[in-house]
C-alpha cells in the first residue's frame, strides 16, 4: 500500500513539474502560408493577425528563411484579459531556400495581418522563351 501512495505522489509531482515547465516555455504558432511560383519568383503569403511591422522579424540564416512575429493585444484602459483561445502570442515559421533564389533581393510587405514575401529567382535560372527564326 505504501508503494501505491509513493507512485501516486511521484506522478502528481511529475505532472506539476511538467505543467510549470510548459507555462514557462513559449510555444510559437505556425502561421498559415500560401506559396506560389512562376518563372520569375516565388511569392509567399503568411497570415500573421495582430502582428505589427515593429514586432515582425524576417531574416535569412544559412539558406533558411525565418519568419517570427509577436502579437500585441490591445486592451481598453482598466481592462484585464480573463480568457483567451490562443495561448501563444508568438508566430514562427521557417523554410529552406534553394540556391536558385536571390536571397539578397527578397521584398517584404505587411498589410492587414498578411505578410507577402517576393523572392526572385536568379536570372540565369529563370525560364525563358526561345525565339524561333524562319528562313
Amino acid at each position: 500500500m505504501d508503494t501505491n501512495t509513493t507512485d501516486v505522489a511521484t506522478q502528481s509531482s511529475t505532472r506539476g513539474s511538467l505543467e510549470r515547465s510548459e507555462r514557462a516555455a513559449v510555444v510559437a504558432l505556425r502561421p498559415a502560408v500560401d506559396i506560389y511560383e512562376d518563372g520569375e519568383k516565388i511569392t509567399l503569403h503568411a497570415d500573421l493577425p495582430g502582428v505589427t511591422k515593429d514586432r515582425l522579424n524576417v531574416r535569412v540564416e544559412n539558406q533558411s528563411l525565418i519568419i517570427e512575429g509577436q502579437v500585441q493585444f490591445e486592451l481598453p484602459e482598466g481592462a484585464e484579459a480573463s480568457y483567451a483561445d490562443v495561448r501563444s502570442s508568438m508566430y514562427r515559421r521557417s523554410f529552406s531556400l534553394g540556391g536558385e533564389l536571390e536571397m539578397e533581393k527578397i521584398e517584404a510587405n505587411l498589410k492587414d495581418g498578411v505578410l507577402t514575401l517576393r523572392i526572385p529567382k536568379r536570372p540565369e535560372l529563370r525560364a525563358r522563351k526561345i525565339q524561333i527564326q524562319t528562313q
